[in-house]
């Protein structure tokens, strides 16, 4: 069997490794940076579908969120109707850093598709797309409680 997991993940680990070191000089660490662009690009959001998007679990994002605000990047506002729901957006802050990370995902884009065709590089994507999808729905059951049968 092929494992493809593990070159994704040594891709995952060497790319998070460089963002942390380059991100450090603007206060960012930890894959902080992650979060501050998806609130960026989904203003409002609540903590479960961030969690969702992310894909990590609800204590990750409880420290990375407080930490965020803290550092004065993100902020909570109240639902106007359920007290209980706090809606999630950059500050200007974070508006600020956005270009920044942005800039530095186009980079690592670029170095990572090298001597990949527009076409292959759509494949690749796609394909990604898929294994996510497909392993969403095993991540879901764990993160309820269920154990998978291996």
């Amino acid at each position: 069997m092929i494992d493809v997991l593990r070159e994704v993940g040594m891709l995952e680990r060497a790319l998070d490794s460089m963002s942390n070191i380059e991100f450090k000089e603007i206060g960012l660490s930890n894959l902080q940076f992650l979060y501050v662009v998806r609130i960026y690009e989904h203003p409002g959001i609540i903590a479960e579908q961030l969690a969702n998007l992310i894909k990590v679990d609800r204590t990750t994002l409880a420290r990375a969120v407080h930490r965020l605000e803290k550092q004065d990047y993100i902020k909570r506002e109240k639902d106007p109707t359920n007290k209980k729901i706090k809606h999630l957006y950059v500050t200007e802050k974070g508006r600020q850093i956005y270009s920044f990370i942005i800039r530095e995902n186009t980079h690592s884009n670029n170095v990572a598709l090298q001597g990949f065709s527009a076409e292959e590089a759509q494949q690749v994507h796609d394909y990604l797309v898929r294994m996510r999808q497909n392993v969403d729905q095993e991540w879901q059951f764990v993160k309820r409680g269920g154990k998978r049968q291996y």
